[in-house]
């Protein structure tokens, strides 16, 4: 059969989208492993999906596939691209939308100039329900890594899916290839993290390299993002409204701290559509 399928990237990070409503298919790990491939598949960060939702306070079920056959539970900017998909593909003319992910419901709104708004929910820092092995909830952690001379101190804080954040002088020289795959997979994360390495700018500015669980550096990460911020601010270094400049473009995050919702704000660009013989 033929499944079609559209090409997207959100600052760079790069997603094959597929509508699993009007047509349908059996997307397994391998596949989606050698779909993610750059030089004999499609290419991509993520495999994103669209199916009806569970409940009917939402509008689409969102589901998250990393390049290398595992779920993710949250996409920031895998979920911006996804408002524009169902728009352009005529599956919803609404403006805001609400979708179901294996970590909850999330908002999203498409603004007046195109841009893409993401009511991320709120942050979680419980370090049990991040999950993240500690003996209480701090603002920062310091981690014992194998091969690293002195603890490597973190922010620990989940935004849908577990991330954590460590403070560089400089993104450009940051150990993104070496020290992010073993903080992936360090002990302390049961189910592995996303590491995030910010340089602060100033209070309302930041540059961020993302290692993201299951795909590697990637141009953008928006969930990544939005962990930073909430990590800088819980350090008393950031202010509420803070733009994040990341390898593909920059984000806009605003988080007024404890209980209230961190918003994303960010663009979209659909690449090409296809066919793919299945």
């Amino acid at each position: 059969m033929l499944l079609r399928f559209t090409k997207m990237h959100g600052l760079g990070n790069d997603f094959m989208i597929v509508d699993l409503i009007s047509q349908r298919a059996l997307l397994e790990p391998d596949m989606i492993r050698a779909l993610s491939d750059r030089r004999f598949g499609i290419g991509f960060d993520q495999l994103l999906t669209v199916t009806p939702p569970d409940t009917p306070e939402a509008d689409f079920r969102y589901t998250i596939y990393n390049a290398d056959g595992s779920e993710a539970e949250q996409c920031g900017n895998g979920a911006r691209c996804f408002l524009r998909f169902v728009r352009d593909q005529g599956l919803t003319t609404k403006s805001t939308i609400l979708m179901e992910t294996s970590s909850g419901t999330i908002k999203a709104t498409l603004e007046h100039d195109g841009k893409v708004t993401v009511d991320m929910g709120e942050a979680v820092t419980t370090p049990s329900e991040i999950p993240f092995i500690a003996n209480s909830c701090e603002v920062t952690y310091d981690i014992t890594i194998e091969g690293f001379p002195e603890p490597v101190t973190i922010g620990a804080v989940n935004v849908g899916n577990p991330h954590a954040v460590i403070i560089v002088d400089n993104v450009d020289t940051a150990p993104v290839e070496t020290l992010g795959p073993v903080m992936e997979t360090h002990e302390r994360f049961p189910e592995r993290v996303n590491v995030g390495f910010m340089q602060i700018v100033s209070r309302d500015r930041i540059r961020l390299r993302v290692f993201e669980r299951g795909v590697g550096e990637t141009k953008a990460c928006g969930t990544g993002a939005c962990a930073a911020v909430v990590s800088g601010r819980r350090q008393g270094l950031l202010d509420e409204n803070v733009e994040v400049e990341l390898t593909g473009g920059n984000l806009s995050v605003s988080w007024a701290g404890d209980d209230a919702p961190i918003m994303m704000t960010g663009p979209t660009c659909r690449v090409f559509e296809g066919r793919l013989q299945i």
